[in-house]
């Protein structure tokens, strides 16, 4: 009997060792990476099929008039929910939510958005200088990049507003003249100088080459490596110049992604023309830098129940079939949809010394 005693905790003690072991393993191999939600950090594999540049509202009136009196957040939620419920039916789990501060970004508003969808938002710090400064405020004009980064580094480290809620990326806005502005320098470098600091990803909505490799060559004085920073509406730029920045590095955005019916096959911005682009990126072996994106919602709250709602679907139901008629494996397509957006939200410092 003493024996067999013996024998069973010999078992018992190669069993409880052997439990320890996976725990220890467990937590040696997890990944420390995180990408930030209105719901806090996640783990990057959780975000899964990602909408990468995407609105539910949008205020056009400027930086001097816009606040949360615009607009009744029940109604916008009222207006989007079928059409984010219609994502998630196609495997959407995460939208990435690009409008910026002073042009309608409301936190509040995505959070309860992701409890009622189970879907998880992202929301951002950061200024849009497009349509001349616009959306940019006043007090922009009275501090320097410094002064600017610390404000956006801020709202990385305490929240924004008093809602806790954290941005998981920077947004900025250029002109898509082929010289930046003064206020637009300030713009990329105060994003360059908060991302060395935080590790935030730089979104710009750029358009044309020019304008885009002007923001990269700052970044990268700023010693910035181009995986930091995604060129938004890079569909407007030349191929060539998506061939080369995406080379060194740079996420290539091409947003717009829509079905244009009285649109003729091929025609620029059609479901034809884009997919032209992203099989010429797949022949370049570069689909690992490409994102995708509708650039819809667009809720206006000076338009009567908030005009015309664009949906998030077309991806699904109009581009992937004819990619996939191109020759596109469902793997490249999850590269697309479902890797890219992890690695490139990932917050972490990107150097190009350390990259």
């Amino acid at each position: 009997m003493k024996k067999d005693d013996t024998t069973l905790k010999i078992i018992l003690y190669i069993i409880l060792f052997l439990l320890f072991g996976i725990i220890i393993i467990s937590c040696k191999t997890e990944s420390k990476d995180y990408i930030m939600t209105v719901s806090g950090p996640v783990q990057p594999a959780k975000i899964g099929r990602t909408l990468e540049h995407e609105h539910i509202l949008v205020d056009f009136i400027g930086a001097d008039s816009t606040g949360y009196f615009r607009w009744n957040r029940d109604e916008v939620i009222e207006k989007a929910l079928p059409y984010v419920l219609a994502a998630k039916e196609r495997g959407v789990r995460t939208l990435i939510e690009c409008t910026p501060a002073y042009l309608g970004r409301d936190p509040y508003l995505l959070k309860e958005l992701s409890l009622r969808t189970g879907m998880l938002f992202v929301t951002n710090t950061g200024y849009y200088g497009a349509h001349d400064n616009l959306f940019i405020p006043n007090s922009f004009y009275n501090v320097d990049e410094q002064e600017l980064a610390r404000l956006w580094i801020s709202e990385f480290k305490n929240g924004i507003e008093e809602s806790g809620i954290k941005p998981g990326f920077i947004k900025i806005a250029v002109n898509p003249a082929d010289t930046l502005s003064p206020e637009h320098l300030k713009l990329i470098m105060a994003a360059g100088l908060t991302h060395l600091e935080t590790g935030l990803t730089i979104a710009s909505h750029t358009g044309p080459d020019n304008p885009a490799f002007a923001q990269i060559n700052i970044l990268k004085k700023l010693g910035v490596d181009p995986s930091a920073f995604v060129w938004v509406h890079a569909q407007r730029g030349t191929m060539g110049g998506i061939i080369r920045a995406a080379k060194e590095g740079t996420w290539i955005s091409l947003d717009n992604v829509r079905a244009r019916p009285d649109m003729k096959p091929g025609a620029p911005n059609s479901i034809e023309w884009y997919a032209d682009k992203i099989m010429e990126l797949k022949r370049e072996g570069l689909l690992h830098r490409v994102l995708i994106s509708h650039d819809s919602g667009w809720f206006d709250p000076a338009k009567p129940e908030g005009g015309t709602f664009n949906g998030y679907t077309d991806i699904f139901d109009s581009l992937v079939p004819v990619l996939i008629e191109k020759g596109m494996s469902q793997q490249e397509i999850d590269q697309i949809l479902t890797v890219n957006p992890q690695k490139a939200f990932t917050i972490g410092v990107r150097t190009i010394t350390n990259n």
